[in-house]
């Protein structure tokens, strides 16, 4: 099973549009943990213009929007050698 963070915050239009586009890889077993930036001055800093960035951390790998979910498994296999 995999395990993503999606970096995003609360009234984020585009985090809204990501959480959507997620949604068909969510039920070929994807996870994913919402973090919202808005809760570490560190997160706001790094991730407050980049909003909504999916990140794998094991691979140190970020995804930054726009993506469709085509590309996030596309990215995925690339990322975990699939």
């Amino acid at each position: 099973m995999i395990t993503c963070l999606l970096f995003s915050t609360e009234d984020c239009h585009l985090c809204e549009l990501a959480e959507a586009e997620l949604m068909p890889l969510l039920a070929q077993g994807l996870q994913v943990e919402v973090v919202d930036i808005s809760e570490s001055a560190e997160l706001i800093e790094r991730y407050g213009v980049r909003i909504p960035v999916l990140r794998l951390e094991a691979q140190d790998a970020e995804l930054g929007w726009p993506f469709n979910s085509e590309q996030v498994a596309a990215w995925l296999n690339q990322q975990l050698g699939l």
